[in-house]
C-alpha cells in the first residue's frame, strides 16, 4: 500500500529530473542524487501539509467559517514552533552535512544535541506565555468574537506541542544532512497521518471541536519525537534498519565552537522564518478589515498554497545536503554544480504542479467552502498564489546552497524588505482604498517576488562558498 502511494511521487520527481537532463540543462548522475533525497521530503510535506489542510476542511465542516478564520488567526503563533525550530534546524543540517561529507561522524552527534538544547531552550518559554496568553494574542490579529474565541481554544492546547516540533525538525534535518531523508518521511509522515485520523475522531467523534484538532497535533508530535528519540540513541529504527546517525554518550559533550557556529547560522534562518511566516501576523490583522468572508478565502488560498510549496522543502533541504557535503571536502565547484541543477528542477517542478491547480482552482476552492459569498474571492486568491508559488520555488531552491554554506543573512534582507515595503503596504491599500481584494492579490505576489530576486542575486554570485569555508570541519 505504501509503495503504491510512494512510487508515482518518485517516478515523478525523477522523469522531471531526467527530462531537463534530457536538453542538457542539469546533469543526469546529480539530478537522480537530489532526486533520491527530494522526494521523500516531498512526501512528508504532502502528508503535513495534507493535515493541515484536513484540519481546516474538519472544522470548518463541523463549526462553520467562523472556527476556519480563528484557526488561521491561531496558526502564525503556532508556527512559532517552525519559525525558530526551523531555524536552529537549519544550522544542524549546515553542520552535520560537512561533518559527515568530511567523514567527521565523532563530530555529528554534539551538533544534534546542541541543536536539541537550544530547541527546548527556546520553545518551552514560548509553551507558557501562549498559554497564559492566548486570547489576548489571537485578539490582536482577528476579528469578531466568535472567530477569536475558536483560536484561542485551538491555540492553548496547541502551544504544548511547539517543543515537540521544534525537536522532530532538528532530528529530521540531521538525518537529511547525512544523506537519509527516508527516515524523517516514515516518522513525519506517519504523524501527519496519526494525526488526520486523531483529529477526526476528537472533532466528530468526541466532539471537541477546535480544542480536538489541537489536541491531536500535540498527541502526533509526541509520538514522532519519540520515534526520533529511540531510533537515533540506538542508531536504527524497527522497519527502517540503520541510521548514519547515532547520539552515543560523547555528543553529550558541550563543544562551545560548535554551538557558536550553530547561533551563527540559525539566527538569521530563525528570524529569516520569523519574518517570512511571522508575517502573518499583521498581514492578517489587515486581512480582518475586510470581514470573516475574506479573511476565511485568504486562509483556504494559504493552504493550497503551502501544499503546491512543498516540493520546494524537498529540493531545498536535498540542495542543502549534497552542498553541504561537496563543500565538507573542500569541492567547491560540485557544489555549485549540486545547487544549480537543484534549483532548475525545483523550479520545473513548481511550474507544473501551479499549472494543474490554477486549472483547477475552482474545484479545489470548493473542499473547503461552498458559501457562494466566499468562493469567487477563493478562487481568484487561490489562482494567484499558482503564481507566486514558482517564485517561492526560486526561494527555496537558492536558499539551499546559502543554508549549507552558512551564508544565510541574504535571505532575511529579502524577506524584510518584502515584509516592510511591498507586501504590507498593499494589503493595506487593498483594506482602505477602491482597490480592495486585488490589493491581496499584489501582495500574495510581492511577498514571493522580492526574495526571489535577492535570494537568487546572492545565490548567483558565489560569495557562499567563500562564507562556507569558516565552518567547514578541520
Amino acid at each position: 500500500m505504501l509503495d503504491w502511494f510512494l512510487s508515482p511521487i518518485r517516478l515523478a520527481v525523477d522523469r522531471i529530473g531526467l527530462a531537463l537532463a534530457a536538453f542538457g540543462l542539469v546533469s543526469t548522475r546529480r539530478a537522480r542524487r537530489v532526486s533520491d533525497l527530494a522526494w521523500p521530503r516531498i512526501v512528508t510535506g504532502l502528508a503535513r501539509m495534507s493535515q493541515s489542510t484536513a484540519d481546516v476542511a474538519m472544522v470548518g465542516t463541523a463549526l462553520g467559517t467562523a472556527a476556519i478564520a480563528g484557526v488561521g488567526y491561531a496558526t502564525p503563533f503556532w508556527l512559532l514552533a517552525f519559525m525558530v525550530g526551523g531555524g536552529i534546524a537549519g544550522g544542524t543540517l549546515s553542520l552535520v552535512s560537512q561533518r559527515y561529507g568530511a567523514g567527521r561522524r565523532d563530530a555529528i552527534g554534539g551538533a544534534v544535541t546542541t541543536s536539541a538544547a537550544l530547541a527546548l531552550a527556546v520553545t518551552l518559554p514560548l509553551v507558557v506565555a501562549i498559554w497564559l496568553l492566548a486570547e489576548p494574542l489571537v485578539g490582536l490579529i482577528g476579528s469578531g468574537a466568535e472567530a477569536v474565541a475558536f483560536g484561542a481554544e485551538y491555540l492553548r492546547v496547541a502551544a504544548f506541542g511547539m517543543p515537540f516540533a521544534a525537536l522532530n525538525l532538528v532530528a529530521s534535518r540531521a538525518l537529511v544532512g547525512a544523506g537519509d531523508a527516508r527516515t524523517p518521511m516514515v516518522i513525519r509522515a506517519g504523524g501527519a497521518v496519526l494525526n488526520i485520523g486523531l483529529n477526526a475522531w476528537l472533532i466528530f467523534g468526541a466532539g471537541l471541536g477546535v480544542v480536538g484538532a489541537a489536541l491531536g497535533t500535540v498527541l502526533a508530535s509526541a509520538a514522532a519525537t519519540a520515534a526520533f528519540a529511540w531510533g537515533l540513541s540506538r542508531g536504527r529504527l524497527p522497519g527502517v534498519g540503520s541510521l548514519p546517525v547515532r547520539l552515543g554518550r560523547d555528543a553529550l559533550c558541550w563543544d562551545p565552537t560548535t554551538a557558536r557556529h550553530l547561533v551563527e547560522i540559525a539566527a538569521p534562518l530563525a528570524l529569516t522564518n520569523l519574518v517570512q511566516n511571522g508575517g502573518q501576523f499583521p498581514l492578517l490583522a489587515i486581512v480582518s478589515l475586510f470581514g470573516p468572508d475574506v479573511a476565511a478565502a485568504f486562509v483556504v488560498a494559504l493552504r493550497i498554497r503551502d501544499l503546491m510549496n512543498t516540493p520546494g522543502w524537498g529540493f531545498g533541504l536535498a540542495s542543502s545536503s549534497l552542498v553541504g557535503q561537496s563543500l565538507g571536502t573542500g569541492r567547491e565547484g560540485e557544489a555549485g554544480a549540486y545547487a544549480r541543477d537543484a534549483l532548475r528542477i525545483a523550479v520545473a517542478v513548481y511550474v507544473l504542479a501551479a499549472t494543474a491547480v490554477f486549472a483547477f482552482a475552482g474545484p479545489f476552492s470548493r473542499l473547503f467552502v461552498s458559501d457562494p459569498a466566499v468562493l469567487p474571492t477563493t478562487v481568484a486568491l487561490v489562482r494567484v498564489t499558482c503564481v507566486s508559488v514558482v517564485l517561492w520555488g526560486v526561494v527555496t531552491g537558492a536558499k539551499g546552497p546559502l543554508r549549507a554554506s552558512g551564508d544565510t543573512r541574504w535571505p532575511l534582507v529579502g524577506h524584510v524588505v518584502a515584509l516592510v515595503g511591498f507586501v504590507l503596504p498593499a494589503a493595506y491599500l487593498g483594506a482602505v482604498t477602491p482597490l480592495g481584494v486585488a490589493g491581496l492579490g499584489l501582495a500574495l505576489l510581492l511577498e514571493t517576488g522580492v526574495p526571489a530576486a535577492v535570494t537568487y542575486a546572492r545565490f548567483r554570485s558565489d560569495r557562499w562558498k567563500l562564507v562556507s569555508r569558516a565552518y567547514r570541519p578541520a
